[in-house]
């Protein structure tokens, strides 16, 4: 059938390119967790300190997302997208002239500074190409790089520590510049690789093509017809989405999730480190948990886009998360500490494809850019004041069980945000059922 079809053709020529982007990029970002293991001993850096490096990332990152996103619009997602890469592959790779703590403050925002945009600018590159009724497991599988990239670059970059010395240079110097560097060359790639919009799509014939744009089109203007102030000029679409309280409510909700993602993937080998293992072997069991996670974006993502059960499905994850987190701070066994964090990462990782099927059900336009990267914004706010409030747990209890309990709380915080959405806004049909293949697939 030609909804299948198309999906299909969207799916492979697309999801590829970007979940191959998305990959380089959480290992560059994460890789800061594995490089820890002997950079804090070779430059000394104590627990807080470190929190506080993991933190600064994430305040240009935060700053410049909306301004990032609306250049995009701008632009055009393609060449601001390259753009992104190639300037945080060099500045990733550049963390290779680290020497003490207030350089790698540096090197780490400016790092954000360089990839700001990159997430927010993909989700929304990828409205302008897939129906609402699939977004839902089109951002599982998106996303799915998240803990693909984990597995994979987690015990890679242990691997790579390895080579300390090689060259006179220390391990985790070799996990930067060697990790750092694919960033550049897709980035140079990504403007032939990514087509411009469904209507200059090539690889379609001219039915699909029809098809695609028109269905696009009818749920634009589906979503401004709900708009009550859908006739005021495009600029104050954008002004009153940005500040409406819908994407306000979204970014609190998105505070709490982004709280629990990125603390366990910046700070997961060092929690395992207490195991007795080595530095290589601590790598490899840190990346089990990502195998669960990725299990629970599949799962939790086609879930979402079962009619009515999108909500269902992000309750369900944030349940799991704070059980997983709980069991786990209350309890240092290794093997159970272990388990725990296993069952913690399926909600982790599977709420964050189904989270995103529904501020991207509202926003059109401009104003979707500018809601889009101001919810991942305002969201990643956790980015900053979380790693540092577990450091500093960490540096005066010793352990990382208090910081697991506060990643809990956080995880409740989502769960009292999305019930007051849901309290006031429903996602529209468009958003829950595909148009007309309602049994298609991808």
């Amino acid at each position: 059938m030609l909804e299948s079809r198309v999906i299909r053709k969207l799916a492979v020529r697309l999801l590829p390119v970007l979940i191959v982007g998305y990959f380089i990029a959480i290992i560059d970002r994460a890789n800061l967790g594995v490089a820890a293991l002997t950079m804090n001993a070779d430059l000394g850096i104590s627990a807080a300190a470190f929190g506080v490096a993991a933190s600064v990332f994430f305040v240009p990152y935060v700053l410049l997302e909306v301004p990032s996103n609306l250049a995009l619009q701008r632009f055009g997602a393609r060449w601001w997208i390259a753009r992104i890469m190639v300037t945080w592959g060099i500045l990733s790779a550049a963390h290779v002239l680290v020497w003490d703590v207030p350089s790698l403050y540096v090197a780490r925002a400016l790092l954000g500074a360089a990839e700001a945009g990159f997430f927010p600018g993909v989700i929304f590159y990828l409205t302008l190409w897939f129906p609402s009724a699939y977004r839902g497991r089109i951002m599982a599988i998106f996303t799915a790089g998240i803990p693909v990239a984990l597995i994979i670059g987690t015990p890679l970059s242990g691997l790579i520590l390895e080579m300390e010395g090689a060259l006179g240079l220390h391990g985790w110097q070799w996990v930067y510049l060697i990790e750092g560097l694919p960033a550049v060359v897709l980035g140079v790639l990504i403007p032939f690789l990514l087509p411009a919009s469904p209507d200059k799509a090539k690889f379609l014939t001219a039915e699909e093509r029809t098809w695609i744009t028109d269905t696009l089109a009818r749920e634009r203007a589906e979503r401004e017809a709900v708009d009550a102030g859908g006739h005021a000029g495009r600029g104050r679409a954008v002004l009153r989405t940005l500040f409406s309280p819908q994407v306000l409510m979204f970014a609190l909700a998105y505070y709490g999730l982004t709280n629990l993602n990125g603390a366990v993937s910046t700070f997961l080998p060092q929690i395992l480190q207490p195991f007795g293992l080595g530095t290589t072997e601590t790598t490899f069991v840190a990346a089990i948990p990502y195998v669960f996670g990725l299990l629970g974006m599949l799962v939790l993502g086609r879930l979402a886009d079962r009619p009515g059960l999108r909500a269902a499905s992000i309750y369900v994850a944030l349940g799991i998360s704070f059980v997983g987190l709980v069991a786990s701070a209350l309890f240092d066994e290794p093997i159970i500490k272990l388990v725990a964090l296993c069952v913690a990462s399926v909600g982790v990782f599977g709420v964050l494809p189904t989270f995103w099927g529904l501020p991207t059900a509202i926003m059109t336009g401009a104003a979707a850019a500018g809601g889009i990267a101001l919810i991942n914004a305002l969201g990643n706010l956790s980015s900053v004041v979380n790693p540092a409030v577990i450091g500093a747990i960490r540096e005066s209890t010793g352990d990382f069980n208090g910081g697991l309990l506060w990643l809990a709380a956080m995880s409740v915080v989502a769960m009292i945000a999305l019930a007051i959405i849901l309290a006031v806004w429903k996602p529209t049909r468009s958003a829950a059922v595909p148009t007309t293949e309602k049994g298609a697939r991808v």
